[in-house]
């Protein structure tokens, strides 16, 4: 067969299974712009610390410039792209597609994004600190931002979250299972986590949509903060544990449900199933 024939068969396949994402407004986002926005967001969070950038103070400003305006590009399209996508799903009229108003929905988001990077910034500055308080490897603050996964898997759950509850479908989640591949960290963009979290080491952490961390709140390698049913009726119902403030759980800890509550201060120790609620203060081990 020549190389007609077998791009036929390709072209066929297309034809027959789908899965193609084309550049029209219909379509899904693009996978590669929003990765280069996370890129430009991590910058925003820590200039010089990610990507190589010549950074002096004469031109913070100006290189500040070039990722916000990029962001407000690339970013608005991608949003406007899902926002579209989800009304077109519905058997949307054309009138009803040029009516949604998608693209100004989409760029008062990302403006709303752009000014929440300075509290973005504070809350990530408490979760260095946890990092290098908790860690004794730990030698500085630059270390924990320069090679700690747990602190890159934190940054962009903050940045995706913010999208996530402000409506934006897909692309949180783009963005998680993106740091997810690099860290092994997989973190719902759904979850609530409050001030000072520090995951240490984090290969394996599971934490589901529906979870709610409080503060000052530490988790090892392996835990899972998971649903105790996955059936798809339950899509819209609080299926993972809350964890209240001062709580550390241990390696390879599984927490499951969504009534399950972990008191303030508890102790979950490493290798434990924990499917109902403990109360405050309660040290839970293995014997």
């Amino acid at each position: 067969m020549n190389i007609d024939g077998l791009i036929n068969n390709i072209m066929e396949s297309y034809e027959q299974h789908g899965g193609i994402n084309r550049s029209g407004a219909e379509n899904f986002p693009n996978r590669q712009n929003v990765v280069s926005v996370v890129q430009d967001l991590q910058s925003l969070i820590f200039p010089g610390f990610k990507y190589e950038e010549n950074i002096e103070t004469g031109n913070l400003r100006y290189v500040t410039g070039l990722h916000v305006n990029r962001i407000i590009s690339i970013l608005t399209r991608e949003i406007q792209k899902a926002l579209l996508f989800t009304v077109a799903e519905k058997n949307a009229t054309v009138q009803d597609i040029q009516n949604s108003h998608c693209y100004k929905l989409a760029e008062k988001v990302v403006f709303a994004l752009i000014q929440e990077i300075p509290e973005i910034r504070r809350k990530i500055q408490l979760d260095v600190k946890a990092a290098y308080l908790g860690d004794p490897a730990a030698h500085s603050p630059e270390e924990v931002i320069l090679s700690y996964p747990g602190l890159e898997a934190i940054v962009v759950h903050r940045l995706a979250h913010f999208l996530f509850i402000n409506g934006v479908p897909v692309i949180p989640r783009i963005m998680s299972e993106h740091v997810h591949g690099k860290t092994g960290i997989d973190i719902h963009p759904g979850a609530t986590i409050g001030e000072s979290f520090c995951i240490d080491h984090g290969t394996g952490i599971v934490i589901g949509e529906t979870t709610v961390i409080g503060n000052n709140v530490k988790i090892y390698q392996g835990v899972t903060l998971g649903a105790l049913s996955v059936k798809k009726d339950l899509q819209n119902k609080k299926r993972h544990p809350t964890v209240e403030d001062d709580v550390t759980i241990y390696a390879g800890a599984t927490i499951l449900g969504g009534e399950t509550v972990i008191g303030k201060g508890s102790t979950i120790g490493g290798n434990t199933w924990v499917t109902k609620s403990v109360p405050a203060g309660t040290v839970l081990t293995i014997k």
